[in-house]
């Protein structure tokens, strides 16, 4: 019988499974399924060209991919958990407006996209520079943060360290993020955040399945993410004697997200949207991010099964290696480092100029800290709580 992982494997195989679905998915972000067919065939390797790269430097904003380099949504976790090791303790908004504000503004490290050092608020989205806009120049209550940023999946894509500080525990990482991540994002982008750490905690749950993860996370998703999963779920379940006819699988899945979301397959921002009335990005209680229901859909219709979810993730089209971030995170943390592929493990750190793995077990020492204050707290409770008789 095969052992369980240890907390150290599976920070592993989740930060891995994060830098994989990042480097698979980024040669391809923006482009349609049915783009990404017609140019690539069908992408399985890190090794992948970028669709931009022959482009003049200008028009893909001086930056390069491809070949294993990772985008911001793995220089943004990392940044997380090197918040976690500042603080050795559990986070909320005030950690957004101090430890992200330096993390992303005042502290340098390379920006493989940039091809050099930098400060990540360099390469940061919009959405993700806002935070910096919020709490550094507009000194808002922490809390606020979030308002008024455009809505999207910016918190969720790095949140799963919350997911191993509160390994386990799904609704007290759900509870963190949300408090943490109010200070970035709203609406469904904040719920989004909430239920993707809190899907990272579940898969930490000795011998769990994808389908316990996914029924925990439905327990605790609120409006339409909670929507959106459920019915993404139903559809991948139908759909699993299907798997292999990938463009169906896409269009039935884009189908149903469609009902939540509206960005569609046009992605890109162009001048010709300036001004133009639209649903995508505003608050709504009725909406969802596509990427982390699409995470889960795939997840559930291969079974759990790691390589396979991330590469008919980041091959659906859309926000890619969102996508792939989200479901290498979830399924690298329920797995462990089995399913670290040592070409690809080579490859990334060498076009990152990033040792992952040093990181990962530098952060599963500061998380065993976090957790071992958290039971000691638990006991003192249950000790004073025995004093008024409630033992």
């Amino acid at each position: 019988m095969p052992m369980t992982p240890t907390l150290q494997s599976r920070i592993r195989g989740m930060l891995h499974g994060i830098a994989l679905g990042d480097a698979l998915g980024a040669p391809v972000e923006k482009l349609s399924a049915a783009q990404i067919r017609e140019r690539y065939g069908r992408v399985t390797s890190v090794m992948t060209r970028w669709h931009k790269m022959d482009l003049p430097a200008a028009e893909r904003n001086h930056r390069i991919r491809g070949d294993g380099i990772v985008t911001d949504d793995t220089l943004m976790t990392l940044a997380l958990m090197d918040i976690y090791a500042e603080t050795g303790r559990h986070l909320d908004a005030w950690d957004m407006a101090d430890g992200m504000v330096r993390q992303i503004a005042w502290t340098p490290r390379w920006v493989p996209e940039l091809d050099r050092e930098a400060m990540l608020i360099d390469r940061l989205f919009y959405p993700e520079k806002w935070i910096f806009q919020r709490h550094q120049l507009s000194n808002c209550d922490p809390r606020q943060g979030g308002i008024g940023n455009m809505v999207n999946c910016g918190a969720a894509m790095y949140i799963a360290p919350i997911g191993v500080v509160n390994a386990a525990d799904p609704r007290a990482a759900y509870e963190e993020a949300i408090a943490f991540a109010a200070g970035h994002q709203e609406s469904y982008g904040l719920e989004a955040a909430g239920v993707m750490a809190a899907a990272v905690a579940a898969a930490f749950v000795p011998n769990t399945t994808i389908e316990a993860i996914v029924d925990t996370v439905l327990s605790l998703a609120k409006d339409g993410t909670r929507a959106a999963i459920a019915d993404i779920a139903e559809t991948a379940r139908r759909l699993r004697g299907q798997r292999d006819d990938h463009e169906a699988v896409y269009k039935a899945f884009h189908e149903v997200i469609g009902h939540y979301s509206v960005m569609g397959d046009d992605v890109n921002h162009r001048s010709d949207k300036a001004g133009r009335l639209s649903d995508a990005y505003r608050p709504s209680r009725l909406m969802a991010i596509e990427e982390l229901p699409l995470a889960l859909g795939f997840c559930l219709l291969n079974d759990g099964d790691f390589r396979t979810s991330i590469v008919d993730g980041i091959n659906s089209g859309r926000d890619t290696d969102s996508i792939g971030v989200m479901a290498g995170a979830i399924l690298g943390a329920m797995h462990g480092e089995a399913v670290i592929e040592s070409e690809d493990a080579a490859q990334i750190d060498r076009a990152n100029r990033m040792p992952l793995q040093a990181s990962a077990d530098a952060f599963a020492d500061v998380a065993r800290k976090i957790i071992a204050a958290d039971r000691a707290a638990s006991e003192a409770r249950w000790v004073a709580r025995a004093e008024l008789g409630l033992a």
